[in-house]
């Protein structure tokens, strides 16, 4: 056995992350590790990579005790750690951040550029990475980054590799790159802990999975003897049938009408579409498809060249997102973190910042109306947060994702724009924001959600439109909705039941 922890707890202060855990880690295996955000799946990673001491338990490495883990020990203990978020140096070459940590130190050392070179394009050839070794790194795009990592820790003769949220902001080409990598990787022998709320690539990636649930181990199952139902019955402790919990209403009136729209600086090129009240239509297609690119020029981002918008029969001009909030419009862009919230800032002062002109009075800030109205949409949207006045970077995504949700509903829109509203979030969070959507539509609201998951596509929509090289290709109504339609259409293949 690779990597072996038993009973291992930890607290801090009165709060319990993790009650007594076993896990463990076989050579040339792939393990999941799957929760709920706060279950325990990051305090337990950073115990494997001495960043947080256990309280009690044991650890074990090729069988042998490890006591008095600290990050140092780890890396020397051939545990490597690879986050969503890339730590590189970006101001530095490929080369150079892959020396880093490789190389010994000392103040007369000289640096053998030749050497160095040669180790970094031999590790980048065994991960399968194109990359000149001498770019810097803050030229790379985010898989190009991971890679660089991955080369790192095999030059650090990493045994144990957890990657963390791996495929979060990977296109479906760039993913299959991943996991092509991972397969090498354990025909090498390295143990990888996968972390990933993208339950459905698990089978194709995974040899066993663990669930933590409230910090402890809920199962551990073989990943070809589980199904993503009983996943998620052991993160949450229930059946979630709820995670698409789509509740029909009949449409009302259309409250957005689009006929051919074009915008030559986004590649949207002769859309018509129709939303209702009370509708909420999945806007599918391929990465690179336009649907973004869709949404940005609804909200006035990258203004429309030619073609109309009406909001509820009345032709509105949108030039900015001034003009888009002015007629009804809110928009929840897919990058939360950059442009959904501002992480810096409390819950309260991002909820209300779309609504500034109701709590301010003779030009200045009503400090105690802020709290008021944030407190409520905490309460309404279950924002799991110590207090308004906690600042958005200290919550789980999902959690951030209410926040900036609770922004645009605080506007009253008569259509909202979500673009990937679950991303990254867990199962839990996923199923309270469907769940939030069906309310919205029930009292009128009409939805334009854009998806790359095909589950929620299908789950949550009363029609699909599928976009197809900036143009729409068809729309399917719920009935007709299937995944081999909706590919059909992306791919360009033509189907019967596309209006």
């Amino acid at each position: 056995m690779l990597l072996e922890l038993e009973g291992i707890r930890k607290a801090f202060g009165g709060v319990q992350a993790l009650r007594g855990v076993s896990f463990d880690l076989r050579a040339g295996e792939v393990h999941a590790l799957v929760g709920e955000n706060g279950a325990g799946k990051s305090t337990l990673i950073k115990v494997i990579t001495g960043a947080h001491a256990p309280d009690e338990g044991t650890i074990r490495i090729s069988g042998q005790d490890v006591g008095g883990m600290n990050p140092t020990r780890a890396r020397e203990l051939g545990v490597a750690a690879i986050y969503q978020q890339p730590a590189l140096f970006p101001e530095l070459t490929v080369a150079e951040n892959i020396a880093i940590g490789l190389e010994p130190g000392g103040l007369l050392r000289r640096v053998r550029w030749g050497e160095r070179a040669a180790r970094a394009r031999m590790l980048l050839d065994v991960v399968g990475a194109r990359l000149d070794a001498r770019r810097r790194v803050q030229t790379l795009s985010m898989p190009e980054q991971q890679l660089v990592e991955i080369a790192r820790a095999l030059g650090a003769n990493a045994r144990i590799l957890i990657m963390d949220e791996p495929t979060a902001s990977l296109s479906d080409q760039e993913v299959e790159r991943l996991f092509q990598v991972i397969l090498d990787l354990k025909a090498r022998g390295v143990g990888v802990i996968y972390i990933s709320h993208r339950l459905e690539e698990l089978p194709r990636i995974a040899d066993r999975v663990t669930a933590l649930r409230d910090g402890s181990v809920a199962g551990v199952r073989a990943m070809g003897e589980t199904s993503r139902g009983e996943l998620i019955r052991l993160m949450v402790g229930r059946a979630l049938d709820a995670v698409f919990p789509k509740t029909l209403v009949e449409p009302g009136s259309v409250v957005l009408r689009v006929q051919g729209l074009c915008c030559r600086a986004s590649g949207v090129r002769g859309i018509d579409l129709e939303v209702r009240a009370g509708e909420i239509v999945g806007l599918a297609g391929l990465v690179g498809a336009g649907r973004t690119e869709l949404a940005r020029v609804l909200f006035g981002l990258t203004p429309a060249d030619t073609g109309s918008i009406a909001i509820q029969g009345k032709a509105v001009a949108i030039r900015s997102p001034r003009d888009a909030v002015r007629s009804g419009i809110a928009y929840v862009p897919e990058d939360r973190r950059r442009h959904g919230v501002i992480l810096e800032m409390s819950v309260a002062a991002n909820a209300t910042l779309a609504t500034l002109h109701e709590i301010a009075r003779l030009g200045f800030l009503d400090a105690a109306r802020e709290r008021e109205l944030a407190g409520a949409y905490v309460s309404r949207l279950g924002i799991k947060t110590p207090s308004v006045e906690t600042p958005v970077g200290n919550l789980s995504g999902g959690n951030q994702q209410k926040v900036a949700l609770s922004r645009w509903l605080a506007t009253q829109p008569r259509l909202l724009i979500l673009d990937e509203p679950t991303q990254g979030v867990d199962v839990g969070a996923k199923a309270e924001i469907h769940r939030l959507m069906c309310e919205l539509a029930a009292q009128g609201v009409a939805v334009l959600m854009i998806s790359s998951e095909l589950p929620e596509i299908l789950g949550m929509s009363d029609r699909v439109a599928v976009m197809r090289a900036g143009a729409i290709a068809g729309v399917l109504d719920r009935a007709d909705a299937t995944a081999e339609h909706v590919l059909d259409l992306a791919l360009g293949h033509k189907t019967r039941a596309a209006s």
